[in-house]
């Protein structure tokens, strides 16, 4: 059997038939850029986040930089954020001229630790931006609560996160603004590029709205360089189509992940995400990661623990994995502290040694709301028999 670690091909089978309709629609209308689809779809995604104002963009990635224009945030400025995250989350504060500040994370959870953000904070801080990594909300009571006493805006990192709530409340709801990626492996997915920003200030709505359109609040009038970023129609129908089942497909990935929770607790040297996330309502599990913390299981595939070192004990367990059938993807191998892109900013190895660790030890096993109970079990099965004795 093999496993991918994402497939969309049981969705696709599913709901093909609607996108294609939708897609036809759009195609008879003459209108792919703008118009009713998109309008409709920003409409539906403001009302699932609960925020007043839902603008579409091109990706996630323009989301952070047009959330972090629209607060005028820029050169000299500094932006508190984690550097365990895709590398877009830092690529968006230098785009925009300012400077990324990474704290570390809590082993925990993988998020930013709460409790070193104001010791980052310097009088060029105008703005923290968490990120709600692999689906998980950061505690955003606490982190507004630091926010508010400092002065700071909040740019919520959502890519991962959609469907995600922090106490009954959807996350992108919280700060200034959410930032949202629709990219295809995404909890809700585009046919390609896609994102949006949530707000509930209507002159933030307004300026992000403006910035992505070329800087224009009406037709050749410019009042700002801004960018090239809009939501194309084709993309707004289908995510029109699967706005619609993103609870459905959320609770089918928190009973996998209960189900790996379940299985797999017995097994010593593997970190699993912690038991109080079963009944966690908040974590829509867009990955599932885990940690390979010894190298126990090397015994069976006669590697002496001399040869292990760093991070090979996980690569040769997702080497094992695949050998029977099993993908994972590493979320991410290199911190982006570490990336050379930023070697000017003077972080050396060692500056966040609790990210640099995790860092080298984590692999996602499959997850995707239609992984069968049948493929859930191989994998499972998989993983006790590298670790038998």
């Amino acid at each position: 059997m093999q496993i991918p670690p994402f497939s969309l091909d049981e969705q696709i089978s599913e709901i093909g038939d609607q996108i294609e309709e939708a897609l036809i629609k759009v195609f008879r209308s003459g209108k792919y850029i703008g118009g009713e689809e998109v309008a409709s779809f920003e409409e539906a995604f403001a009302l699932a986040i609960q925020t007043s104002y839902s603008v579409s963009c091109n990706s996630g990635t323009d989301a952070l930089i047009l959330a972090l224009r629209s607060l005028n945030i820029g050169e000299d400025d500094e932006v508190i954020t984690s550097s365990f995250s895709f590398f877009a989350t830092a690529e968006a504060i230098t785009s925009v001229g300012a400077r990324p500040v990474f704290v570390d994370i809590d082993p925990e959870n993988y998020l930013m630790d709460l409790g070193l953000i104001e010791k980052a904070i310097t009088p060029r801080t105008k703005a923290i931006l968490p990120v709600h990594l692999f689906g998980h909300p950061i505690d955003m009571d606490k982190l507004m609560a630091i926010a508010q006493e400092n002065n700071l805006k909040v740019i919520e990192d959502c890519a991962q996160a959609t469907g995600s709530n922090w106490r009954g409340k959807p996350l992108g709801s919280y700060g200034n603004v959410g930032c949202f990626s629709f990219f295809p492996t995404k909890n809700l997915g585009a046919a390609g590029d896609a994102g949006a920003v949530t707000t509930n200030d209507f002159d933030l709505a307004k300026t992000i709205k403006e910035l992505s359109i070329h800087g224009m609040p009406k037709r050749y009038l410019h009042t700002n360089i801004g960018y090239n970023s809009r939501l194309d129609s084709l993309q707004a129908a289908i995510l029109n189509v699967k706005l619609t089942r993103l609870n459905k497909w959320i609770e089918q990935r928190k009973e996998i992940a209960i189900n790996y929770i379940n299985k797999l607790s017995m097994i010593e040297g593997i970190k699993l995400p912690s038991n109080t996330l079963i009944n966690n309502s908040g974590h829509s599990w867009n990955q599932f990661v885990i940690r390979i913390m010894d190298n126990s299981f090397v015994q069976n595939i006669k590697i002496t623990s001399e040869d292990i070192s760093d991070n090979q004990n996980r690569d040769i367990f997702k080497s094992e994995l695949q050998r029977r059938g099993v993908s994972t993807i590493i979320y991410y191998p290199i911190p982006i502290h570490l990336q050379p892109a930023y070697k000017d900013l003077g972080y050396k190895e060692g500056s966040l040694p609790i990210t640099e660790k995790i860092c080298n030890e984590v692999i996602s096993l499959p997850i995707f709301p239609e992984l069968k109970a049948i493929q859930q079990s191989y994998v499972i099965d998989k993983i006790k028999e590298i670790y038998e004795k």
